[in-house]
């Protein structure tokens, strides 16, 4: 549970609000003549990273106006809250650690290590 400083409300209890995804998701201006594989990224590829994250919200149990936030999804610390149509703000260090050293984006797709192995070859 965390406080957001809400734009017009001021803090308020992270359970009235609601996130809205990805901040900054442009539409296509002509989504008609994107393929089917393109219209896909679109609607479906997001981020998701540890670590800073720019996020839309909306105050659903107050007064229902919609800010972006940017958060440490790691340990979500809020390190700037500012208006819909404003350009993400500038966060020192970029690449905001996460607590226990993972790393940024998920390793999902990296080989695996043998952890014996001194050389550190990848495990078939």
């Amino acid at each position: 549970m965390f406080l957001i400083d809400c734009p017009w409300c001021g803090p308020r209890d992270q359970r009235e609000f609601r996130c809205g995804g990805e901040a900054h998701i442009r539409r296509p201006a002509n989504p008609a003549e994107l393929s089917d594989a393109e219209w896909a990224d679109y609607v479906f590829m997001r981020s998701s990273p540890k670590g800073l994250h720019y996020e839309r919200w909306v105050h659903i149990h107050g007064c229902r106006r919609w800010f972006n936030i940017a958060r440490n999804t790691a340990t979500d610390e809020i390190l700037a809250v500012y208006g819909p149509g404003d350009p993400p703000p500038a966060i020192d260090g970029q690449s905001i650690p996460t607590p226990s050293g993972e790393p940024a984006r998920g390793t999902a797709n990296a080989p695996l290590v043998d952890p014996a192995s001194a050389s550190g070859s990848q495990i078939p």
